[in-house]
């Protein structure tokens, strides 16, 4: 099973799911969907990196605060993520998202990604073993 991401249908907002072998990769792909309901993953250089750091009492309320802490240097920092390693272990997160600088003529932003919500939110581990970490982003 390879690594992907993919967004799934949400009245008005879009909802963002990643799947991996591993709980980590999942958060690693659903960071990358978020990226890819603004721009695309693969035009974004991974010049800068930014440590992140996060802690929840489970697999869960974590990715929204995985994609919250994104969203929030994203916009603190006008930058957009094209690259994610991502380490999780007992309720902890710690990874590192590779950027740049928000470049309008080149990265044509479709929308503001405003936050994680707890619509459709789901991690967990599926009958084939791969990892699945979804929810709805606000837009």
């Amino acid at each position: 099973m390879e690594p992907h991401w993919e967004h799934f249908r949400h009245e008005a907002d879009v909802g963002v799911r990643g799947v991996a072998p591993t709980l980590a990769g999942a958060f690693e792909q659903a960071a990358l969907a978020m990226t890819a309901a603004v721009a695309d993953p693969a035009a974004v250089a991974g010049v800068t990196p930014v440590a992140i750091a996060c802690e929840a009492p489970d697999a869960e309320f974590l990715l929204a605060d995985w994609l919250n802490a994104l969203v929030f240097e994203m916009a603190t920092r006008r930058m957009l993520f094209g690259r994610f390693e991502v380490a999780v272990e007992d309720g902890r997160l710690q990874a590192t998202a590779w950027g740049e600088a928000v470049d309008t003529a080149r990265h044509r932003p479709a929308v503001e990604v405003k936050g994680a919500t707890f619509t459709a939110l789901r991690v967990a581990r599926e009958p084939d073993g791969s990892w699945v970490a979804q929810c709805v982003v606000d837009v």
